[in-house]
C-alpha cells in the first residue's frame, strides 16, 4: 500500500556540478526536494520506489545498487541507486533516475530498500495506471519517488519554443500535485503533454494508480519554470 509520496523534477541541472555558474538559480528546488524526500522518510516505509521516464512506450526495473553518472553532461561524476547492493552487469541509470540517486545520496538515504522503475513516456495512460497499482502492492508500506517535468515550452528560450497551452497545463499539474488529486492526474490529456514535451506525465500517472484508494493528502512544495521548462516539487502522505 502507498504510504507516502514525493514529486521532484529531474532536470540534470539539479545537480550543482552540472549546473556549474548557473547552480545558484535551482536552489530553491533543491531545497524543496529535500523537504519532499524527508516526507517519505517519516512516512517509515517498507520499500522506496524510485519512478522516472525514459524513452519508448514501455518501463523497466533498476535494481539497488545500479550505477549512473553525468559524464554525458561533461562532468566527472558517479551515483549509485541506494546506499546498499552493487548490482551486476552492465545497465546504468537513465539521467531521470541518476537524477533521483544524487537526490538520495544528497539527503543520505537509509531508511528502507529501495528499487528504480523507468517508465516510457509513450506508455499508455492504462498501462501506467497498472504499473501504479502493482509497484503499491509490491510491500506493505511502499513509497514513492516520482522524478518529471512538465512541460518545456513556457518560454521562446525554452526547449520547446513558447506554446500558449503550456502554463495552463503545468498549472492544472500543479493543483493536482498539490492536492493529491488522482482523478486530475489519470485524466492528464497523454497527446497535448506530449506535444509540450512533458517528461512527468507517465510518471505522475503511475503515481495515480498506485495512490488510488490510499487516501493520502497532498501538498505543493516548490513551482517555478526557470528555464523555460516547469518544474513542481509536492509531497503527499
Amino acid at each position: 500500500m502507498l504510504v507516502a509520496a514525493a514529486a521532484c523534477p529531474c532536470p540534470p541541472l539539479l545537480v550543482p556540478e552540472v549546473a556549474a555558474g548557473a547552480a545558484p538559480e535551482l536552489d530553491a528546488a533543491r531545497a524543496a526536494c529535500v523537504d519532499a524526500l524527508g516526507v517519505l522518510a517519516a512516512a517509515r516505509p517498507d520499500r522506496l520506489v524510485v519512478v522516472g521516464p525514459v524513452e519508448g512506450t514501455g518501463s523497466e526495473s533498476y535494481a539497488e545498487g545500479t550505477p549512473g553518472s553525468f559524464r554525458g553532461f561533461g562532468v566527472d561524476l558517479a551515483v549509485r541507486l541506494g546506499s546498499s547492493g552493487d548490482a551486476e552487469g552492465e545497465r546504468r541509470l537513465p539521467y531521470s533516475l541518476a537524477v533521483a540517486a544524487w537526490l538520495l545520496e544528497r539527503t543520505g538515504w537509509r531508511d528502507a530498500p529501495l528499487e528504480g522503475l523507468g517508465v516510457g513516456e509513450g506508455l499508455s495512460r492504462e498501462r501506467c495506471l497498472g504499473v501504479g497499482q502493482e509497484t503499491a502492492a509490491r510491500a506493505g508500506r511502499v513509497a514513492l519517488l516520482v522524478m518529471g517535468d512538465a512541460s518545456a515550452c513556457r518560454t521562446l528560450k525554452a526547449p520547446g519554443y513558447l506554446d500558449e497551452r503550456a502554463a495552463p497545463f503545468d498549472a492544472g499539474v500543479a493543483r493536482a500535485l498539490g492536492a493529491a488529486d488522482v482523478t486530475a492526474l489519470k485524466g492528464l490529456d497523454t497527446g497535448l503533454a506530449q506535444e509540450l514535451k512533458v517528461s512527468g506525465r507517465a510518471p505522475w500517472q503511475v503515481l495515480a494508480g498506485a495512490a488510488e484508494g490510499a487516501g493520502l493528502g497532498g501538498s505543493l512544495l516548490y513551482e517555478d519554470a526557470p528555464y523555460g521548462v516547469g518544474y513542481l516539487v509536492a509531497a503527499w502522505s
